[in-house]
C-alpha cells in the first residue's frame, strides 16, 4: 500500500510556509553535506583536501552561511563514506541543519557540557571542533550498539575531550552540574521524510512510537535539572510535529524555572508556534525556531534554547 503523503502532511498545511513547495521538495533526494575536521586539518590545508576529493569525482562547494560545511554539487552521483578522507576523519558526513542545535548551544573551551542523546556523535564532534577540543563533553546514550558507533566516530575524528557514558537519559545520575546541555531527542523524524517516484515513503523511523512526547518530556526535565543556574539548555528534534516540539517545550516552561532565549540562526526559519489545533502554547514560543527542508535544502529541524533562572 502506497503512503498517502498528501493526507499525512495535510495536518501541517497551515503551519508550513509555501506548503506546495514543501510537498514538491519531498520528492527530491537529500542533499549531501560534510564538515571539514579542523582537529586534523589546518585551514590552509582545506583547498588541498577539496582538490583531492574533486579528483575522486566529488565536487564540493562551501556553505556560505555555516563556515566549515560543504555541499556536494554532484549530489546523486557520489557516496562520501567510501573515500579515504572520510576513513581518516578529515571529513564527516552531516546534514547542514544538524549544526543548528550546536550553534545555538555555542560551546566554549573549558565548559562542562552534556550531550544527553549523543549517538552517532556528529554533534559531539562538532562541539569538539568548535572548542578546539578544549571543552569537557559527556557524551551519553542508552544503547550499547549506538555507543559503539559513537565511539568509532569520535575516534575516527580524533576527538579527545569526550567522556562516554551509558544511561537512560531520563535517569542520568545527579552529581555533576553542567554549564550546558544538549538534548537532541529521539523523534518521529518527519524532517527526514522523502517520497519515492511511486509515492512510497523512503524514511519512516520512529513514527509509530506513540509515547515519543512522553520520552522527550522526561529527557528535557532531567536535562534541565542537571543544568547549573544561568546555564544553557538546547532541545532539538528533526520532526515537524508540534506535539514533539512546542508541546514538549511548553511542558518544561510550566514545570521548571526555565526561560526561552533567542539565538542567531544562519539558515531560514519560521518562529515556534503559539497555537496548534486549538491548543495554546507559551507566548515566548516564538523564540523557538522551525527549519523546513524546502527552505534550508537540508533535513527539517526544530531548535529551542533555554536558560535556567536563578531562584
Amino acid at each position: 500500500m502506497l503512503f498517502d503523503y498528501l493526507e499525512y502532511f495535510s495536518k501541517y498545511q497551515d503551519i508550513i510556509p509555501d506548503f506546495d513547495k514543501f510537498i514538491e521538495h519531498l520528492r527530491t533526494p537529500h542533499q549531501q553535506y560534510f564538515r571539514v575536521n579542523t582537529l586534523k586539518l589546518r585551514e590552509d590545508e582545506v583547498p588541498v583536501l577539496l582538490e583531492k576529493l574533486r579528483k575522486k569525482g566529488i565536487i564540493a562547494e562551501p556553505v556560505a552561511e555555516v563556515p566549515g560545511f560543504y555541499y556536494i554539487v554532484n549530489n546523486e552521483e557520489v557516496s562520501l563514506g567510501g573515500v579515504l578522507e572520510y576513513s581518516l576523519g578529515l571529513i564527516h558526513s552531516m546534514t547542514l541543519s544538524s549544526s543548528l542545535p550546536v550553534i545555538a548551544l555555542d560551546p566554549k573551551p573549558g565548559e562542562l557540557i552534556l550531550d544527553l542523546c549523543a549517538a552517532p556523535g556528529g554533534k559531539t564532534a562538532l562541539m569538539s571542533i568548535m572548542t578546539d577540543d578544549k571543552a569537557i563533553i559527556v557524551a551519553n546514550d542508552k544503547r550499547i550498539d549506538r555507543l559503539t558507533a559513537l565511539s568509532a566516530n569520535l575516534k575516527r575524528l580524533g576527538v579527545a575531550c569526550a567522556i562516554l557514558t551509558r544511561y537512560r537519559g531520563e535517569q542520568f545520575p545527579f552529581g555533576l552540574i553542567f554549564d550546558k546541555v544538549l538534548v537532541d531527542a529521539p523523534c518521529s523524524g518527519e524532517g527526514r521524510y522523502r517520497i519515492g517516484l511511486e509515492g512510497e515513503l523512503l524514511y519512516q523511523k520512529g513514527s509509530g512510537r506513540a509515547n515519543l512526547p512522553s520520552i522527550q518530556k522526561g529527557l528535557l526535565i532531567r536535562a534541565f535539572d542537571l543544568l547549573k543556574p544561568g546555564g544553557v539548555l538546547v532541545y532539538s528534534t528533526c520532526t515537524i510535529n508540534p506535539l514533539e516540539n512546542e508541546a514538549v517545550v511548553d511542558y518544561l516552561l510550566r514545570k521548571r524555572q526555565a526561560k526561552l532565549v533567542d539565538f542567531d540562526a544562519p539558515l531560514p526559519y519560521s518562529p515556534g508556534l503559539t497555537e496548534w489545533q486549538g491548543v495554546s502554547f507559551h507566548p515566548e514560543m516564538i523564540k523557538a525556531k522551525r527549519f523546513y527542508s524546502h527552505k534550508t535544502r537540508a533535513v527539517g529541524f526544530f531548535v529551542a534554547k533555554f536558560t535556567k533562572l536563578n531562584v
